[in-house]
Formats: structure tokens, C-alpha cells, sequence
């Protein structure tokens, strides 16, 4: 298990789009080092959320990483105009995407970092074949769609098993989690493996989002410590 400290991801799902830039910046100035962006088309998820264009005028407002999750159909279509569009890590569905490896590749030649997200529903079994190619993998522990959703606990085996590859084989990508992540549950996440926890609600509601991010990594690190 990794036992660097934990790295938070403020979902920008459940910000206020109407202050997206000053929201933003909250991000960074609570200490949490990714900025996570949701982009849905309405097909693969139910919802939709915004494009390219939102995160091109988005990335001179902030120095932080971001992180942009593709919960698109034949995300290979978009690759490339989110890789000009500033995105620092591009991450895709398994289920999306019929030539995984060939997206994945082609991620990477854009000059961004891949990922591979699975649905509560999707086995790991089914990347094991790229696991040697991406530099993080995104495990849903809810089904993909809506913020504001309760984390399903079936799901915490995936990220164990993740982990246990990762030990075998030697591998070096990280472990991202996205899904009803917050005080209570960060805990649960962690103890499994988790490197990166995606968080929108729980981050965008708290009283003292600076105070949210710093107990989250304290708890992250209590728990890796047992």
C-alpha cells in the first residue's frame, strides 16, 4: 500500500458554476491538489455537464492539476480536444471505449496522463490487460452520473484487489476514488488503498473547506498507519 499522504480532488460538479473560477480557487487554497472535472454527455451517464471549452477557460484560473474524468460514449473522439484544452490527467471508461488499449495510447501521446475508470458493476478482471499502460485507475464507488450519492460498499473489493495487483506485479499507477467520499467513509477508502479520493458535495458544503481537506488526509493517514 502506498503510504504517501493522501491526495484530495474536489469535484467541481457540485460547485457553483455562477463563481466557478472563485470556487476554484477555494480548491487551492484549502490544500487539496487536484481540481477533478466531471464532463458527462447525457449518453453514457444520464446527465450533462459542460465540454472542452469550460475547461480551456478554466486553466489559467488555477495552477492545480486537473484531473478530467470522460464519462462519455467513444470517449477516443474527445481525447484529443481535452488534451489541448489544458487537462493534465485524461481518464476514460473501459466500458466506453471498444479499443482500450489503442485510447489509452493515445492518451498518453497527447502528452496527458491515462486513466481507466470502472462502474460498481465492472469487475477489475476487465482491465487487467492495460493496468501495465495507465497511470491511474478510477474506481466508481457509485453508479456514475449524480453527485451527492451514498458510497456502495461492494465496491471497497475492487480497491483491495487493485492494491494487491499494483504489490505483485509492481505496477506504479495510482488508486482514485470517486463516489460518496467524505469524513466517515474516507476511512473505509483509504484502508483498502486509495491514493486520490474524489470529493464534491462533502468539499463544496463544509463549514471550513481548508479545515475538510486537512482532516481528511489526518484520517486517510491513521488509517494507513494500522
Amino acid at each position: 500500500m502506498n503510504t504517501a499522504p493522501l491526495l484530495v480532488a474536489p469535484s467541481v460538479l457540485s460547485a457553483d458554476f455562477s463563481r466557478i473560477a472563485e470556487e476554484v480557487e477555494t480548491i487551492r487554497t484549502s490544500g487539496a491538489a487536484w481540481v477533478h472535472l466531471d464532463v458527462m454527455d447525457g449518453s453514457f451517464v444520464p446527465n450533462i455537464t459542460f465540454g472542452h471549452k469550460f475547461i480551456k477557460d478554466l486553466r489559467p484560473c488555477s495552477p492545480l492539476l486537473f484531473d478530467t474524468h470522460l464519462m462519455v460514449t467513444q470517449p477516443e473522439r474527445h481525447v484529443e480536444i481535452f488534451a489541448q484544452s489544458g487537462c493534465d490527467y485524461i481518464t476514460v471508461h473501459a466500458e466506453a471505449s471498444i479499443h482500450l488499449h489503442r485510447t489509452l495510447q493515445l492518451i498518453r501521446s497527447c502528452g496527458c496522463k491515462a486513466g481507466v475508470s470502472l462502474v460498481p458493476s465492472t469487475p477489475v478482471s476487465m482491465i487487467e490487460s492495460v493496468l501495465d499502460i495507465v497511470d491511474q485507475v478510477l474506481i466508481m464507488t457509485v453508479n456514475p452520473g449524480f453527485g451527492g450519492q451514498q458510497l456502495i460498499p461492494a465496491t471497497l473489493r475492487k480497491i483491495s484487489e487493485l492494491d494487491q495487483i499494483r504489490a505483485d506485479e509492481g505496477y506504479d499507477f495510482l488508486i482514485n476514488v470517486d463516489g460518496g467520499i467524505n469524513l466517515r467513509t474516507v476511512r473505509d477508502v483509504a484502508s483498502c488503498g486509495a491514493d486520490v479520493v474524489v470529493c464534491g458535495n462533502a468539499f463544496f458544503t463544509a463549514e471550513d473547506r481548508a479545515q475538510f481537506v486537512s482532516d481528511m488526509i489526518q484520517a486517510a493517514s491513521e488509517e494507513k498507519r494500522r
